[in-house]
């Protein structure tokens, strides 16, 4: 069995317990070096044998997961963050099918929701916005021009934008088209790690802050209002509200 796991934002306590038990018990470890936290796969068997990724194709990974099942193995894939979320696993798991070779998904906390939790923020605020937008900027890999920052900004969302930082300066340019400049901007590189710097601005003032800073890559970049402090209170606790149940004032 392959199984493939989402080892979290970088803290190795913020892996799930069944990736942490894959881990534990796996014959085969292959995980994103350059990404995943080491510390991550020191939980393994003193005999697993381990492989980064990082150094790797596709081909070479696919060969040796087929060889781990078919030596009855257990195969741990090991991938950062959530890896649904740009983590390059749907290209693996198509060759698995055709392969006929077993794979399970376990998901994993992702690095846009570790950055909110580490800026002590909800990116669902009533009378704010009830809408996530999580995306990138083109680069290696092109963007649907129909989701370009410049047409999902039309939405004023929350949006959390991936591996982009170090393109900070195109990022505002796209965002300011429907964004006011005094809308807050956050960036976090290596959120939950020991070394995760933040920094805090609005789109006026946040190119410069994040140079200042020396960030250019692992950071994700939060906007919109969320980041304010202006909301109105959530109807599941007022008083006045009632549901299955709370019974309330307006029963």
């Amino acid at each position: 069995m392959v199984y493939f796991i989402g080892a979290g934002p970088g803290d190795p306590d913020l892996i799930t317990v069944k990736g942490q038990k894959i881990i534990q018990e796996a014959d085969i470890i292959i995980y994103a070096g350059s990404l995943v936290n080491g510390r991550i796969i020191d939980c393994r068997k003193p005999d697993a044998e381990v492989f980064n990724s990082a150094s790797m194709t596709l081909e070479e990974v696919i060969d040796v997961m087929e060889r781990g099942v078919g030596e009855g193995k257990l195969v741990a894939r090991v991938h950062t963050g959530d890896p649904s979320i740009y983590g390059a696993i749907r290209e693996q798991m198509d060759i698995l099918d055709e392969k006929n070779i077993p794979y399970e998904v376990i998901p994993g906390v992702s690095s846009f929701v570790a950055s909110a939790a580490v800026i002590k923020k909800e990116f669902t605020l009533p009378g704010v916005t009830q809408t996530v937008i999580l995306t990138r900027m083109e680069g290696r890999t092109d963007v649907p021009e129909k989701e370009s920052l410049e047409s999902l900004g039309r939405h004023r969302a929350s949006m959390c934008i991936f591996l982009s930082v170090h393109m900070i300066d195109e990022v505002v340019e796209k965002l300011k088209v429907h964004y006011p400049m005094t809308t807050p901007v956050a960036v976090v590189e290596k959120a939950t790690w020991e070394d995760q710097k933040i920094v805090l601005g609005t789109l006026e003032d946040i190119s410069r802050k994040v140079k200042d800073a020396g960030i250019y890559k692992t950071a994700q970049i939060m906007v919109g209002d969320f980041l304010g402090n202006q909301y109105e209170k959530s109807k599941l606790y007022d008083k006045n509200f009632h549901h299955g149940f709370r019974s309330g004032g307006n029963a």
